[in-house]
């Protein structure tokens, strides 16, 4: 399937990027006759849910119009990356700044604080000892917590 998968991102990459989308992922996996195209796109400032349908009529188009999935019916699924999703790149943190994160050292330290400020090499969390600077080198794992109440009322 990685090579399936590896054709249908060559087709929708450039039409995403025109969209000003960050493609994230994509994914191809059998689902009975048909296989689950999974595409996970995401921007500074997210994406909505009509961007998202938008997205996605362009890219079954694209897709029907082009050989990537051979003759096999798909089925294209296309998202944004949820909470639950790791944060691993500058670009992660940076579009989650003011959320509230849990994050693993790989010295085994642990820190929990909103994230302040996020830059390529490091990020700031405000913490309840106060400020502190976490280098993305010393980051083994990474999520957002889900809060219902946020302090700012997002």
């Amino acid at each position: 399937m990685a090579a399936v998968a590896d054709r249908v991102q060559s087709v929708l990459a450039p039409l995403i990027a025109a969209e000003g989308l960050t493609l994230e992922a994509v994914d191809v996996q059998p689902a009975g006759r048909r296989r689950l195209v999974r595409v996970v796109v995401d921007r500074d400032g997210g994406i909505s849910l009509d961007g998202v349908a938008a997205l996605s009529h362009t890219l079954s188009d694209a897709l029907d119009a082009s050989d990537a999935m051979g003759d096999q019916p798909y089925v294209l699924e296309v998202t944004s990356p949820g909470v639950d999703r790791p944060l691993t790149e500058s670009r992660h943190w940076r579009r989650n700044v003011g959320r509230l994160v849990a994050v693993s050292r790989t010295d085994g330290t642990e820190v929990r604080g909103r994230i302040a400020a996020a830059r390529e090499e490091d990020v700031t969390l405000d913490t309840d000892d106060g400020p502190v600077a976490v280098a993305l080198a010393d980051v083994s794992r990474a999520r957002i917590q889900v809060e219902f109440n946020r302090p700012d009322g997002g």
